[in-house]
């Protein structure tokens, strides 16, 4: 059983929005009993080769969240995203609501302004975001409570969210016929990702569970939405009883084999900042591309 606050009778409405160039599914979760809502996990469209900056996917969210004239009270990051750039600012522009991620994203700030060179100007105290979510911590959309749980191991400042029945799980899990996301970026790692499924996986059978990814394995529909009880039972890497000393030898193994993700080196830059495109001293945008830096 879970120790923290959870209320299975609140049943949120999920409204999913798949970004095909990422692979990622953003959410808009609505209060039942209000017009409060948040969004999870947004992307920013960016040609990466020809240097664009788009924002078709955040403007169907904000569409999505103004044509049922809805409030929107949280713009929620499960991490810092290595696949592709939050588009957070530009939703709070539109729309207002605060911006909230884990607290160890000040980690995740130390790790790569060194790797980005980005001196003193960089601020890594987390003060790009509004709110900075510790294990356990609540907040309220409308009538409903969100817990934020700490599930480190992808990266250290991964965090669940759990609204009534719902969890958002980030890249902690994937699709029971995916398994889990890898544990290799600097500050991951594959013993303390084990640890953290388990924590999703002592929520009741019933929670609904809502991946950050799908990547369709063998050539299956993209699919986003599962339940504890599945995972528990036909989870791949962690399911059916699996070990942890088997999951880290698995996980280790495979992450061995995998290339970065393409858009990993803008994606830092901007999301460690809360989706803000670092500037230059000219107030241009940029992003620098470190030789050997990661």
């Amino acid at each position: 059983m879970t120790d923290y606050p959870v209320n299975m009778k609140t049943h949120p409405e999920v409204a999913a929005f798949f970004d095909a160039a990422t692979n990622t599914i953003s959410y808009v979760i609505k209060d039942p009993a209000s017009d409060a809502c948040a969004i999870i996990d947004s992307v920013m469209d960016i040609d990466y080769a020809a240097a664009r900056i788009t924002y078709d996917h955040a403007d169907a969210l904000i569409a999505y969240v103004q044509s049922r004239s809805l409030t929107l009270e949280w713009i929620i990051e499960t991490h810092v995203h290595a696949d592709h750039l939050s588009a957070a600012p530009y939703i709070q522009q539109k729309l207002g609501g605060k911006i909230g991620i884990g607290s160890k994203i000040m980690v995740v700030q130390d790790t790569f302004g060194k790797v980005f060179n980005e001196g003193t100007e960089f601020q890594r105290d987390g003060s790009q975001f509004d709110a900075l979510f510790e294990d356990g911590d609540t907040y309220q959309i409308g009538t409903m409570q969100a817990v934020a749980i700490y599930t480190p191991g992808h990266t250290p400042a991964c965090m669940v969210h759990v609204i009534g029945d719902a969890a958002f799980v980030g890249d902690t899990l994937f699709m029971p016929d995916a398994g889990s996301a890898r544990a290799d970026f600097p500050g991951g790692d594959a013993a303390t990702l084990y640890d953290s499924i388990q924590k999703v996986l002592a929520l009741p059978d019933a929670m609904r569970l809502f991946m950050c990814h799908d990547y369709g394995p063998n050539g299956r529909d993209i699919q986003w939405e599962t339940t504890v009880g599945a995972e528990k039972a036909h989870n791949i890497h962690v399911g059916a009883g699996k070990t942890k000393a088997d999951f880290v030898k698995f996980r280790t193994e495979r992450d061995a084999t995998l290339a970065m993700p393409k858009l990993i080196i803008p994606s830092l830059q901007v999301n460690m900042r809360a989706g803000q495109l670092p500037k230059d001293a000219d107030g241009n945008a940029v992003l620098k591309v470190p030789v050997n830096g990661l």
